[in-house]
């Protein structure tokens, strides 16, 4: 597949050029904290991408370092070149994906298949994946399993992950609007729920349509909006990511929106990078970059608003930042902002605050023992100073923060919330 010619082509080898290998990403980087290995450090990364373009190691070289790359992307926070670590991580994946498709077992081929391309993106099969938990949760099956050790059969991760899933909600018990109409309206917004964040933190959403509705603003949720395919594209399924991304273009290029609203990190990162999918040349760049333009965070757009607190939040809180929302959206004092703003709230910023915690979409699934020894990292730091209340901005960061305090014992100390349910609650929106 892949002569020297080809993987220059195909790989950002011009890109890791701009490296300098100075060295000050090893401090922000997780994995080279976590796991102590020059590889699995950005600088490391680099140098196999560059010695694997170069021909002079396999790309199966390559390989392990770049899976464990939790793709934080603090690295290009810090960088003083302004190296595209993210350019540079994203070629590897593709060529990673590709090579691996001759490796892949069929079964391996179908379960890929069958949650990139055909859960992931369907409403359908979410909305009942959502009213199946939402029975097991009602009915008690899930303590029943948990008793009779059924659990202990699936893989440690799917066991860890049920053990915090949030409560359910089902459509018909939700109160949404998001098709309101307000007079002398301040903002008309799109909202993009999302799909996983719309299965299991569908509250969140609901709340978030309700804030905004109260500080004035029209607030719309179109059908025809579809998953963002960042999953996809981090897995190296970027024609299926290109598709998505032109069915998400496409839907909200019918609709005069001032701003399209997300409340999740790591959607939100995919939605403003659509225009990174295409070439330049394709019309599809510039449909993308208008689109880009629009996308905003939901603590931006709150940040610009008149909220109306009605009660104090008598907690001590700390935030625990998405690497998407800050490293990617550049969106970092919003949320600090607002919950300074919000009456009797004390805020106390959580050391090593900008480390991730592990999640990084489904890496807690598939490396689910190297995403511990990460979130261990960030335990240690919230033990130090141990809060009422974790803010999150992220489903992946909320559930991870969540298998945090769990596992130190803390669970009953501490409350995982997320931005918008906090302000929900000091504004009497709910």
């Amino acid at each position: 597949m892949t002569s020297e010619t080809g993987l220059r082509e195909k790989l950002a080898y011009n890109e890791t050029f701009s490296c300098v290998q100075c060295g000050y990403c090893l401090p922000a980087c997780p994995t080279y904290i976590s796991f102590g290995k020059e590889t699995h450090s950005p600088r490391g990364r680099i140098n196999l991408v560059k010695m694997a373009a170069e021909g002079k190691i396999s790309i199966h070289d390559m390989a392990n370092p770049i899976d464990l790359c939790l793709g934080c992307r603090a690295c290009e926070t810090v960088c003083p070149t302004n190296v595209e670590y993210g350019k540079i991580l994203s070629s590897a994946v593709d060529v990673l994906a590709e090579y691996r498709k001759k490796e892949r077992s069929r079964k391996s081929r179908l379960m890929r298949s069958i949650i990139l391309h055909h859960t992931l993106p369907n409403k359908k099969i979410l909305k009942l994946i959502g009213q199946g938990l939402y029975v097991l949760q009602k009915t008690k099956m899930t303590t029943v399993l948990r008793k009779s050790n059924i659990m202990s059969a699936f893989p440690k991760a799917i066991e860890s992950m049920e053990a915090i899933t949030p409560e359910i909600v089902l459509p018909v018990k939700r109160k949404r609007k998001g098709n309101s109409e307000i007079r002398d309206k301040q903002l008309r917004i799109g909202f993009f729920p999302g799909c996983v964040m719309d299965t299991f933190f569908a509250h969140v959403n609901d709340l978030s349509i309700k804030l905004l509705e109260s500080a004035g603003c029209e607030v719309i949720t179109i059908q025809e909006q579809g998953c963002c395919g960042a999953l996809q594209h981090h897995a190296g399924e970027k024609k299926q990511a290109i598709s998505l991304a032109k069915q998400n273009i496409e839907a909200y290029e019918k609709y005069d929106f001032d701003y399209i609203v997300n409340a999740i990190g790591g959607c939100g990162a995919a939605l403003i990078e659509y225009h990174l999918l295409f070439d330049s040349t394709d019309t599809w760049h510039s449909r993308a970059k208008k689109f880009v333009e629009k996308n905003k965070d939901i603590s931006e757009v709150l940040s610009m608003l008149d909220l109306s607190f009605k009660k104090d939040i008598d907690k001590v809180v700390s935030y625990q930042p998405s690497c998407h929302l800050t490293n990617v959206q550049g969106v970092v004092e919003e949320p600090i902002q607002l919950l300074q703003r919000i009456p009797g709230i004390t805020y106390v910023a959580m050391q090593q605050k900008d480390m991730c915690c592990g999640s990084a979409g489904i890496y807690n699934i598939v490396h689910h023992e190297e995403s511990l020894l990460i979130l261990d990292n960030k335990m240690k730091y919230v033990k130090k100073n141990v809060p009422d209340v974790i803010v999150t901005t992220n489903p992946g960061c909320h559930l991870q923060m969540l298998l945090g305090i769990k596992r130190e014992g803390i669970q009953d100390k501490i409350k995982v919330v997320h931005l918008v349910e906090l302000i929900a609650e000091a504004c009497d929106v709910g």
